[in-house]
């Protein structure tokens, strides 16, 4: 037992690093350009946004439309620490995810006690309270006009690509293997409980409304991480990240990955925010893309890219090694 869990930590290990140092050395190296850079970290933070969203919604089993909400509360955050309190910038990013974590567990408080389309209502509320609030408090958030916010990842232009991407995609990295080993755990399997079935769960024991309130707690940390992220790397935060739009584009990336599926909902971000940049000479009229992959997804496979399977590293070389024993065994025959 320890000796598989040695080798597959010893795997997972050596795809991290693959996927985070070789495109960082490719960036600093100018193989790949700042533009290509950029959009691959853009779509990073938009996985960072689809794992917050398919928490709530794939892994809790509750409808949310208010994660931009906790996404400009991180963003926000970050730059009053950093520019007001003078606070280290890594250090903002966390205090960032835990402010939205507060504000989540305000919010789950009161209305995790609704179901379905109610707490759908309500956080879509919170999201539009969030906005409206960034709007007026002019004098600490800039208003309707937003704030600027310069650091080397903005300034820099030898290393800001660069820092960017091992930034945000080593986040993901971590969101990614920590929110797994979390769903494995004692509370990610209540968790999982509660979604299938409540009245189940709560017979066998089970507080259903103390592990919907952990799962949604958790969701707005990692929406407060990725807006906590998304303020250093675009160098321009606006009320307008907490508006309902912005929540359902995010929700797109869960449906089209897979409700449930933390590596289906990567995916149908990177795949999206690629495609979409991809056919910018459309203009306008890319957006229609948006609405007509989702028609074709909720047709041909309801379920998503992935359904509630995930991708596994661990399996994919098992299967590989598998492979060419077989093969090695037929030739010896």
């Amino acid at each position: 037992m320890k000796d598989k869990f040695i080798r597959n930590t010893l795997i997972l290990t050596a795809v991290a690093a693959i996927v985070i140092a070789v495109p960082m050395v490719l960036i600093y190296l100018g193989v790949i350009d700042g533009y290509v850079s950029q959009i691959v970290t853009q779509a990073g933070l938009n996985a960072i946004m689809a794992i917050s969203v398919n928490m709530v919604c794939g892994i809790t089993g509750q409808l949310s439309l208010g994660q931009a909400g906790f996404q400009a509360i991180g963003a926000y955050s970050v730059v009053l620490l950093t520019s007001s309190c003078h606070v280290p910038l890594p250090i903002s990013v966390i205090l960032g995810g835990l402010v939205a974590a507060f504000f989540g567990f305000l919010i789950g408080f009161p209305t995790l006690k609704l179901e379905g389309d109610y707490l759908a209502i309500v956080t879509l509320a919170f999201g539009e309270i969030i906005r409206v609030v960034l709007v007026n408090l002019k004098s600490l958030t800039g208003g309707p006009n937003g704030m600027q916010f310069s650091t080397i990842f903005t300034t820099s232009l030898d290393y800001g690509a660069t820092l960017s991407y091992l930034a945000i995609i080593g986040t993901l990295v971590l969101v990614i293997v920590l929110l797994q080993n979390f769903i494995r755990s004692t509370y990610g399997r209540a968790i999982l409980a509660v979604r299938e079935d409540e009245v189940a769960a709560n017979s066998t024991g089970i507080s259903v409304f103390r592990y919907k309130m952990i799962g949604f707690v958790v969701a707005a940390f990692i929406a407060g991480i990725g807006g906590a992220l998304y303020a250093p790397f675009i160098g321009f935060i606006k009320p307008d990240m907490a508006s309902f739009n912005n929540s359902i584009t995010h929700l797109t990336y869960v449906v089209l990955g897979g409700m449930g599926s933390v590596t289906g909902s990567v995916v149908a971000a990177f795949v999206m925010t690629i495609l979409l940049e991809s056919l910018r000479i459309l203009r306008d009229y890319r957006l229609l893309f948006y609405p007509l992959i989702l028609i074709l997804v909720m047709l041909f496979r309801p379920q998503g890219l992935l359904g509630k399977r995930e991708l596994s590293f661990v399996r994919t070389f098992d299967k590989i090694t598998s492979l060419f024993k077989n093969k090695k065994a037929g030739k010896e025959g």
